[in-house]
Formats: C-alpha cells, sequence, structure tokens
C-alpha cells in the first residue's frame, strides 16, 4: 500500500494544527503494527513507522502559507515522484488524502491500472472531490477510485455523488494520551482548534462569561482575512494572550507553565497554538472540552483526543457529533448554548474511566488500520475480478474472425 501525503506538513506526530497529517501518521503505524507492508510518499522532514519514500526535501511549512511558484513547484515534484513510485510495479493500491494529487495520480496510472482510495477529510461543500469526478467519470468508463467517509453524516453528504465505501472513523493511539481516574472540579474549560467562526469559540467565550468559568484557549489563525477578522474580534473579550508553544512537555510542565496561568486572576486566556505533547496536558487537567461549532463537522479528532484524557465533551449537536460523543456518558450534546450552560453544573457527573473506554472501544488506532486494511483486500479482490474480465473481453474480440464469417 501507498499512501501519499498532500506535502502541507510532514508526517510526525509532534505536530500543532495537522488532522490529515495525524491520521495518515496513524494509519501507517497502525498498518505497520498490523504486519502490514505500508510505504508512505512524503518528505524527508517526515518520520514514519513503515517505509519513508522521500520525494522532496521538507515538507510546504504549513497550512497557514500562501500559494507561491516555488510551492507549486514543490507540488508538482512530489506528485511526479509518486506516480513514478506507484508504477515500479509492487503497489497493489494507492491511498490518497488530496482531491487535486488524486486526479494527478489516476491520470498518470491509466495505462496500468491500480486502485486507488481516498479519505473524504473535506465537508462536500468544501471539497473539490464532486467535480474531479464527475470530470472522470462516464458511463461505460467508472473509474478505480473509492472514497470512504470519515463518519455516518459525511457519507450522506456525498451520497450520490462519488464511489462511496463504509464509513472508517479515525483513530488515535490512545495509550499515549494521559489518563485521569476522577473529575478536577473548579479548574478550567479547555477549548481547542482552528481559530474560525464554524469552530465557534466566540460561543465558547460566551459560555465561560456567565458560567464564571476559567476558559483556556489553543489553537492557530490561518493566513485567511475572515478568520484574521473573526480574531481580533475574539482579542476584546480576551484578558489574556500568551504563547506557550516553545515551552516543551517535561514531568515539571504542569508547575512550570500550566499552574502560573491556571493561578492568575485572568478568566478568558488564549494560549496560542501548541503541539500534540502540549495539548495532552491541556486535555488531562481540564474539567470538559468545549466544542460549540457551528456546522457540519465531518468528525472532530478533538473529541477523541479529550475524551482519550478522561475529559467530558461539551458540544452542539451538529454535523457527525452524536456519532462521537455519547450524551450524558461522555459527555453532553445539546441544541443551544442556554443547554449547553445549564450542563456545565453536571459536568462532574461524567465518568473520565467511562470516557477513555469510550475511546479504546471506538476509536483506536489498531481498529482504524483494521477496517482500512480489511478494505485495501476487498477493493484490490475486486480490481483483480474486473481486470481479468476486461482481459478476457479484450482478448475474445482481439482473435481472427471464422473462415466464412461475414461482416459489413
Amino acid at each position: 500500500m501507498l499512501n501519499v501525503s498532500p506535502l502541507t506538513l510532514p508526517i510526525k506526530p509532534d505536530l500543532g494544527y495537522s488532522p490529515i497529517e495525524t491520521i495518515i501518521y496513524n494509519i501507517d503505524k497502525g498498518l505497520y503494527s498490523l504486519g502490514h507492508r505500508s510505504i508512505v510518499a512524503c518528505s524527508g522532514d517526515s518520520r514514519v513507522s513503515g517505509e519513508k519514500y522521500v520525494t522532496v526535501e521538507r515538507s510546504l511549512g504549513g497550512y497557514c502559507n500562501e500559494n507561491t511558484s516555488e510551492r507549486y513547484k514543490t507540488m508538482y515534484l512530489h506528485l511526479s515522484r509518486t506516480l513514478k513510485r506507484a508504477k515500479v510495479g509492487d503497489i497493489d493500491i494507492i491511498h490518497m488524502h488530496d482531491a487535486k494529487m488524486v486526479e494527478y495520480i489516476y491520470d498518470g496510472i491509466l495505462s496500468k491500472p491500480v486502485p486507488i482510495l481516498m479519505t473524504l477529510h473535506a465537508s462536500a461543500k468544501k471539497s473539490l472531490v464532486q467535480g474531479a469526478y464527475q470530470r472522470w467519470y462516464t458511463p461505460k468508463a467508472k473509474p478505480s477510485v473509492y472514497f470512504v467517509p470519515i463518519s455516518e453524516y459525511q457519507k450522506q453528504q456525498y451520497y450520490g455523488l462519488v464511489n462511496l465505501v463504509k464509513p472508517i472513523y479515525h483513530g488515535i493511539e490512545v495509550e499515549e494520551y494521559p489518563a485521569k481516574e476522577k473529575p478536577y472540579k473548579g479548574r478550567y474549560l479547555f477549548n481547542i482548534g482552528r481559530i474560525t467562526r464554524d469552530k465557534g469559540q466566540d460561543k465558547a467565550i460566551e459560555l465561560a462569561k456567565k458560567t464564571g468559568s476559567k476558559l483556556i484557549i489553543a489553537g492557530c489563525v490561518q493566513n485567511k482575512p475572515e478568520d484574521k477578522e473573526f480574531f481580533k474580534s475574539l482579542k476584546n473579550s480576551m484578558d489574556l494572550l500568551i504563547d506557550v508553544a516553545n515551552y516543551p512537555v517535561d514531568k515539571d510542565y504542569y508547575d512550570k507553565v500550566m499552574r502560573p496561568i491556571l493561578d492568575c486572576d485572568k478568566q478568558i486566556i488564549y494560549i496560542g497554538e501548541i503541539n500534540s505533547e502540549q495539548k495532552k496536558q491541556w486535555y488531562r487537567y481540564a474539567r470538559a472540552s468545549l466544542f460549540p461549532i457551528q456546522w457540519g463537522e465531518p468528525f472532530g479528532l478533538v473529541l477523541i483526543e479529550s475524551m482519550a484524557c478522561g475529559t467530558p465533551i461539551l458540544a452542539f449537536k451538529e454535523g457527525s457529533i452524536p456519532e462521537i460523543v455519547v450524551d450524558g456518558k461522555t459527555g453532553f450534546v445539546v441544541d443551544s448554548l442556554s443547554a449547553m450552560i445549564e450542563r456545565v453544573n453536571h459536568i462532574d457527573s461524567i465518568d473520565p474511566i467511562e470516557c477513555r473506554r469510550h475511546v479504546q472501544n471506538r476509536f483506536s488506532i489498531t481498529s482504524m488500520a483494521y477496517k482500512y486494511s480489511e478494505l485495501y483486500q476487498q477493493i484490490i479482490d475486486e480490481h483483480k475480478i474486473l481486470d481479468s474480465h476486461i482481459k478476457l473481453s479484450t482478448d475474445y474480440f482481439s482473435k481472427p474472425l471464422l473462415p466464412g464469417f461475414i461482416t459489413k
């Protein structure tokens, strides 16, 4: 299996905002642990468990960077080298995560078809997949491209638009998340995610103010005018802005970094973008993680990461949330801000052990990798049958006509 990186960031575990890269890393790690051969086409600054096939020296540098001619040149080099690797002959299936890349690779392997699987990371409204698929599709030739949604909700969004398979939920290495056995009363509420109106940081601030709760907000601000303007509007409601990104996580992290912030008299505090190890600590000591999203979230890694630490979720009933959070057992899923405010008083009724158990049972890295490995095999087997039928048909029509057979 060849897993293709989108090249925005390196594939490794210790990043900040990196939803797609995290999943690629976890799929590769899970497949490797199950004994499967996993090859990852990625940048040289990546760190994977399986085979690393380096296409370019470094990744493009993040989601916030502008598109430039240099970025396009690097991406073209990445794709052309990935295509070359795919044509070696030992690749049974290609796993991709970007619609533009799928179109390039698909066009390049038509002479020797290899099935392609693409994980749908984006909402149907924001995705380029529909247009690309419709350009490839003809009534007589259905392309060997399969699309896997990451939730039942997302599957319904794409229904009838692309060649869908069964949803596969994202998975994480649960044991790498520090667990708590009882609720931390009276400390703080936590919100983490890309700073944008869709994520609802303004709603989180409103809740904190109305409940008198300390709120810690973390996340990146992408280089988009609307996101910058939204963050600017949030600053008026924040009491403290402090960047904790450069503080490494060690045994004294809580005492050196977290405690001074939590003990100060400021209520709404923004700590900037934090990496995976830092956010685990902020999840761990929070009363709950707020997820007041304003759109149909296809999945939400924040949800399972928080619950893995035993920290319950307070979320709006949007998108895939009801599939991931068990209302009343691993958090509260509500329809309005007033209902979310009311549930703040019931956070301590949620059992942290139940939160972690829920993630272990449904969203582990092993479960995700096993489901992908099964899907790979199903697609490969289906593709072999299709190839054999095409070959038989081709052989039949290429034979010379029998003597006396008259054609017009």
